[in-house]
């Protein structure tokens, strides 16, 4: 797997988890399966940019907010 792909999902965790919400909770949000935000988040899906904009809007951030990370 991809190194960015495993950097992305800890962000999107790190996230997730600051604001207290469940996988499943986020995917209600984001009208995303739940199944597929845990596959993001442990760098086993190449996520699109499309799925990052829904994510970033149910987290209520940037998107660029995704990418404070270093890898």
């Amino acid at each position: 797997m991809a190194k960015v792909q495993k950097a992305f999902g800890s962000r999107l965790r790190e996230l997730r988890q600051e604001q207290c919400l469940t996988q499943e909770g986020l995917a209600h949000l984001a009208g995303l399966n739940r199944t597929y935000i845990g596959d993001i988040e442990r760098g086993e899906k190449n996520i699109t940019l499309e799925s990052m904009d829904k994510l970033a809007r149910a987290l209520g951030i940037n998107l660029r907010d995704f990418f404070d990370w270093e890898y």
